[in-house]
């Protein structure tokens, strides 16, 4: 990082993806407001998911991303955040007894408000209004008043994420994580799930370790590791004067942070190395996410690399590849083999959920067998590289929503309408997201008994 970054000096550099907000002075209202409020994270929570990060990065864990594609007001009850909280640590469990590996938990929550849009203006039936930014930006309703930015969202949105950190925190530290009530929840799973006998080994043998341990004396009445969990959460910083209201110099190092949320990540569509949004992103300490898609060169992608972790420091780069089933064994290997080749220490994760939107009877929807696809060749390219598969990025959901196609209930296209909530990219529901789980648990325990096999001797 140089000595010339400031919160402030994204504002020198090309943008995209801002909204036209009416009145300058409003906004700049509300971003001093926001100056002034305490933070939603703490510089010491960030500097602790990168260190668990650096695990990843050195093939040592794993890391499992996943929430809403966009948080609504609408939505914001205490049940649909402990029903996300519970799936996720179910998969996280499987996961964890996958790979034989600590899993990196992190939530797309708690400021996930903003999202990109293809094109600024939206028409339906010969009417053009401005795009659906996302909550912090403007309403879902397609009227004109609903679709004017307003900055007063901004702190709207600090309040519902505050609150829901709150509910979070005590999820993760109060109980709720208890891993005897995850495996409880799992099996309840498995007894329903079509694809039961699948499910049935992995879960059998996590009973008998749990049993095991119980057995020697280590319980989560003696064990704070079993009852409890660190949980992070992240969003896709877009939405830059929210950002730079939020930044704080940390008064234990004298670094700059984000305290909007622990993780930061950069969009496809906003990681120009010389526009705002790396100009904002390089010079906060927490861990940044870079998405990956088709159009990035392995010469772009190392100027990138070394723009945001100049340093080369382990658990501070998360690279995101979103490609499409169809596209990943073409794209990939020529950015792994340059992070290889020249050194750079970077987690691997693969988004299968961006590249896979079709339309299906109106809807925007994902199969889920080409989400599935994805994921298996993201597992076979790093394999074949000798790189480690570090993570999954995925859209999810705690509810029975009716959003993706297919999965072992599957979910058809005449199926989207019946629950379809989502308020902009569809989203694996709960037994898609569980499902998924076990599956790249799987994948996970297959390449670790790879790794483990003894080489060859020639005789």
């Amino acid at each position: 990082m140089t000595k010339s970054w400031t919160p402030q000096s994204w504002r020198a550099k090309p943008v995209r993806q801002v909204p036209a907000y009416p009145d300058a002075g409003a906004v700049a209202e509300v971003e001093g407001r926001l100056r002034k409020y305490p933070p939603l994270v703490f510089a010491g929570e960030a500097r602790a998911l990168k260190q668990e990060l650096a695990q990843v990065a050195e093939g040592r864990a794993f890391l499992l991303q996943g929430g809403d594609c966009a948080e609504s007001f609408a939505e914001h009850e205490a049940d649909n955040i402990r029903d996300f909280f519970r799936v996720f640590l179910q998969m996280a469990a499987a996961l964890t007894f996958g790979a034989s590996q600590p899993v990196v938990k992190v939530g797309r929550i708690a400021g996930q408000f903003a999202k990109p849009r293809s094109a600024d203006m939206e028409e339906k039936d010969g009417v053009n209004l401005p795009s659906y930014r996302g909550d912090i930006i403007n309403g879902i309703d397609f009227d004109e008043k609903s679709r004017i930015p307003d900055p007063a969202r901004m702190a709207m949105v600090y309040r519902q994420s505050a609150a829901t950190l709150n509910l979070l925190r005590a999820f993760a530290q109060g109980g709720y994580a208890n891993l005897e009530n995850v495996h409880k929840w799992m099996l309840g799973f498995v007894d329903n799930s079509p694809q039961s006998e699948r499910y049935k080994v992995l879960a059998s043998r996590i009973s008998e370790t749990i049993d095991f341990m119980r057995a020697i004396g280590i319980n989560p009445q003696n064990n704070s590791t079993l009852r409890e969990t660190a949980f992070y959460t992240s969003h896709e910083a877009l939405l830059l004067g929210y950002e730079e209201a939020l930044t704080r110099i940390d008064s234990t190092t004298g670094d700059w942070y984000a305290t909007s949320g622990h993780m930061l990540w950069i969009g496809d569509r906003t990681r120009q190395p010389d526009h705002a949004h790396v100009e904002y992103c390089r010079g906060v300490k927490n861990p940044v996410g870079l998405k990956c898609g088709p159009s990035l060169a392995p010469d772009e992608l190392l100027r990138l690399v070394d723009t945001l972790n100049p340093e080369n420091e382990a658990g501070r780069l998360t690279l995101i590849a979103r490609f499409g089933s169809d596209r990943v064994a073409e794209f990939l290997p020529p950015l792994v083999r340059a992070i290889q080749r020249e050194g750079r220490k970077v987690v691997w994760s693969c988004d299968p959920m961006h590249g896979n939107t079709i339309t299906a009877n109106g809807y925007k929807t994902r199969p889920f067998s080409r989400i599935l696809q994805e994921v298996e060749a993201f597992f076979s390219v790093h394999h074949a590289e000798g790189s480690h598969p570090g993570g999954i990025h995925i859209e999810m959901t705690g509810k029975n929503v009716t959003e993706c196609t297919g999965g072992a209930r599957a979910i058809s296209a005449e199926d989207l309408s019946d629950r379809y909530h989502t308020h902009c990219d569809p989203r694996l529901n709960a037994d898609q997201a569980l499902e998924l789980a076990f599956l790249v648990a799987e994948l996970l325990k297959k390449n670790r008994d790879a790794n483990m096999m003894p080489m060859a001797v020639n005789s």
